[in-house]
C-alpha cells in the first residue's frame, strides 16, 4: 500500500518494548515430551484426558479446576457432525506472588480431534512449569484447555464472568483469578511448524488493540519466527506491482472476514468481554522457514512478561484499523471517508425526495408529497409486508425445521437452509401489489416510499459504520447505487437486474467467490454454491451459539430495505 495511506505499525505503549525483557526458557524438549504423553492418554481416553490434565497441572504447582458444560444446538452442525455438545474444560491458575489476584493473563489451547494441537497442549504445560519457577509475576496466569473449540471457550467465558448469554448449561467455576487483561489462543495443527499465522477478527467485527498485535510481531522478529497474516507472507518492501497486489489481497481478505462477523478464532469471543486477545496458528506452508517449539516458547514467555509489566489495560493504540500486512496498517481516519461518501449520496437523494423532485431532480408541477397522516396510509402495506418478510426470514428457518423435515425428505440442517432460501425468494414476490391495497398515493406515491427506503438504509449504514465498518461498507457499495437510481416507469429491466445482483443474498454469494479468488484458490460455481449453503448454515449457528449479528442485521435490516426498493421499481 502507499506509505501515506498505510504507515508502518509501531508500539504506542512505552512499557511494551520487546527489547526490555530477556527470555531465558528452552521449552522445546520438555514440550515435545509432554505432547507425546498427552497424545497417548488422549488416544486411550477417546477424547480429552481430563483426569491426566488435572494431575499434571497439579504436579506443576497450579491451582486446578474443571468445568463441565453442555449445549444443544438449534439444528445439527454438519461441518463438525454434532448436535448435542458435552465436554469439560480444565484450567490451572498460577497465583501471582507479588499481587492480590486482581489481574490475570490467559493462555488458551483448544483440544482438537486426533493428534491436532497435541504440541500446543505440551507447550502450554511446559510454559506453566517454567513460569511456576519465576518470582516476577505481578498478574495471575491462567492456563486453559478447552473442549469442542468455540463452544467450550464460550462456556468458560460465561461461567468466569457469571453471565449466561447463549443458553449454555455449565457448572460454575469453583475458582477464579483476577480480571483478565489479555489472552492468547494457540493452535498448532501440524508437527512441523514453519510460520505463525495470526488472526485478529473477532465476533461482530471487533478487533484487538493494535499494540498487542505489534508486540507479537516484534517478538517474532526478535526470535527469528516467520509471522504471516491471512496465511500470506509479508509483501516485499518498496514500491512494486506485486507488493501492492499482495497488500490489496490481504486487505480484501480482512474486510471480508470482518464483515462476516464470525470469530476468526477462540480469541474472538474474548473481545466481547473487553479482553484483548489474539489467535496464533502454527502452519506448515513455507518449509524453508522451519523452527522448533523453543523459539515459540520464548516468544510466548516474552509476551507474557511484557504484558505483566502493564499498569492499565491496553488503550493507547488503535481499536479500528485494517491491515494490508503485519508491518503496515490503515487507520480509521483513512478509510472512514469511503463510507461517508456513500452516506452523502443517500443524504442528497433524501433531500431531493423531500423537495418533491423526481429521479432526475426536476420538480413536477401540481404534485406534492402528502403532509397529513391520512395521506401516508398507502405506505403502510408495503412497509408492513417488507418488515414481516424480514421477520419471517429471521424466525421461521430455525423454528420451522420440524415442519419442513416432516413434509420433505431432507435433514434438519438442510431444512433450515432451504427454508431460509425459500422465504427469501418468496419475499421478493410479495410487495409488488401491496400499494394498491389503499388508494390516495397519487403519481408521487413511489417517491414517498423511496424516501422511507432511503431513510431506513441511511440509518442502517450509519449504525453499521460504528459497529462493523467492513459490513457497512460492503452493504453500502452494493445497496447505495441501486437505491439512488431506482424509479418506476420506462425500461425497468436494467434496474431490475441491478437490484437482483445487489440483493444481500447474491452479495453473500459473490463474497464467497471473491474470497476464493483472494485466497488464490478459485472455486467453480458448484463448489461456490456448496460453500454458500454452508455459510448460510454457519451464520445461523453463530447467531444462536455466540450472538453474531450478521444474520439478524441482514434479515431485519438490509433485506426489508431492499424489498422497499424492489416495490418502488414495480410501482404503477
Amino acid at each position: 500500500m502507499l506509505p501515506p495511506l498505510a504507515p508502518r505499525t509501531y508500539l504506542s505503549e512505552n512499557a511494551m518494548g520487546s527489547t526490555m525483557v530477556g527470555e531465558g526458557s528452552d521449552l522445546g524438549p520438555h514440550a515435545l515430551a509432554l505432547a507425546r504423553e498427552f497424545g497417548g492418554h488422549k488416544r486411550k481416553a477417546g477424547g480429552m484426558p481430563v483426569q491426566w490434565l488435572e494431575q499434571t497441572m497439579f504436579q506443576l504447582g497450579l491451582e486446578v479446576h474443571r468445568q463441565p458444560f453442555a449445549r444443544t444446538l438449534p439444528f445439527p452442525d454438519e461441518a463438525h457432525e454434532r448436535y448435542l455438545v458435552r465436554g469439560t474444560n480444565v484450567f490451572g491458575v498460577l497465583r501471582a506472588p507479588r499481587s492480590a489476584s486482581t489481574e490475570a493473563l490467559l493462555l488458551l489451547v483448544p483440544c482438537s480431534e486426533g493428534s491436532k494441537n497435541n504440541q500446543a497442549v505440551g507447550l502450554l504445560l511446559a510454559l506453566a512449569s517454567y513460569c511456576r519457577g519465576q518470582i516476577y509475576w505481578a498478574k495471575d496466569l491462567i492456563f486453559l484447555v478447552t473442549e469442542h473449540d468455540l463452544v467450550g471457550t464460550q462456556a468458560w467465558l460465561e461461567a468466569y464472568h457469571d453471565v449466561n448469554l447463549t443458553d449454555i448449561s455449565s457448572g460454575g467455576l469453583p475458582g477464579r483469578a483476577g480480571a483478565i487483561q489479555a489472552a492468547l489462543a494457540l493452535e498448532l495443527s501440524t508437527d512441523v511448524v514453519t510460520s505463525m499465522d495470526v488472526a485478529v477478527e473477532g465476533l461482530n467485527g471487533q478487533l484487538p488493540n493494535l499494540d498487542l498485535l505489534n508486540l507479537f510481531h516484534s517478538f517474532c522478529q526478535k526470535n527469528g519466527l516467520l509471522c504471516t497474516f491471512q496465511g500470506k507472507l509479508p509483501p516485499p518492501e518498496g514500491p512494486s506491482g506485486p507488493g501492492y497486489t499482495q497488500s490489496l489481497r490481504t486487505l480484501g481478505l480482512m474486510v471480508l472476514g470482518q464483515a462476516g462477523g464470525g470469530p476468526g478464532g477462540a480469541h474472538g469471543l474474548f473481545l466481547r468481554f473487553r479482553i484483548e486477545a489474539l489467535t496464533l496458528r502454527g502452519i506448515n506452508s513455507f518449509r524453508q522457514h522451519k523452527f522448533d517449539l523453543g523459539a515459540l516458547g520464548r516468544t510466548l514467555e516474552g509476551m507474557f512478561r511484557k504484558l505483566n509489566n502493564l499498569l492499565e489495560r491496553l488503550h493507547q493504540s488503535y481499536f479500528l484499523y485494517l491491515l494490508p500486512s503485519l508491518s503496515r496498517f490503515v487507520s480509521i481516519g483513512s478509510y472512514a471517508p469511503a463510507l461517508a461518501l456513500l452516506l452523502l449520496v443517500l443524504a442528497l437523494r433524501i433531500s431531493w425526495a423531500e423537495n418533491g423532485e423526481d429521479g432526475d431532480g426536476d420538480p413536477q408541477p401540481g404534485e406534492s408529497l402528502p403532509q397529513t397522516p391520512r395521506g401516508f396510509l398507502y405506505l403502510v402495506p408495503p412497509v408492513l409486508v417488507s418488515g414481516a418478510a424480514g421477520t419471517a426470514l429471521y424466525l421461521l428457518p430455525v423454528r420451522g425445521q420440524a415442519v419442513a423435515t416432516q413434509h420433505f425428505p431432507v435433514g434438519e440442517a438442510e431444512a433450515v437452509v432451504l427454508t431460509l432460501i425459500g422465504i427469501y425468494v418468496a419475499g421478493m414476490a410479495l410487495p409488488h401489489s401491496t400499494h394498491r391495497a389503499l388508494s390516495g398515493g397519487g403519481q408521487r406515491g413511489w417517491m414517498s416510499l423511496k424516501l422511507v427506503a432511503l431513510l431506513a438504509l441511511a440509518l442502517l449504514l450509519t449504525c453499521l459504520a460504528l459497529l462493523n465498518f467492513s459490513l457497512g461498507f460492503l452493504l453500502g457499495v452494493t445497496l447505495v447505487p441501486p437505491a439512488a437510481a431506482v424509479r418506476p416507469g420506462g425500461n425497468r429491466l436494467p434496474l431490475a437486474v441491478l437490484l437482483v445482483l445487489t440483493t444481500p443474498g447474491v452479495t453473500l454469494f459473490l463474497a464467497v467467490l471473491v474470497e476464493r479468488e483472494l485466497l488464490e484458490a478459485p472455486a467453480g460455481l458448484g463448489e461456490a454454491w456448496q460453500r454458500y449453503l454452508g455459510a448460510l448454515g454457519q451464520g445461523l449457528l453463530q447467531e444462536h451459539l455466540h450472538g453474531a449479528h450478521l444474520s439478524p442485521l441482514l434479515a431485519l435490516g438490509a433485506y426489508p430495505c431492499w424489498l422497499l426498493l424492489w416495490n418502488v421499481l414495480f410501482w404503477k
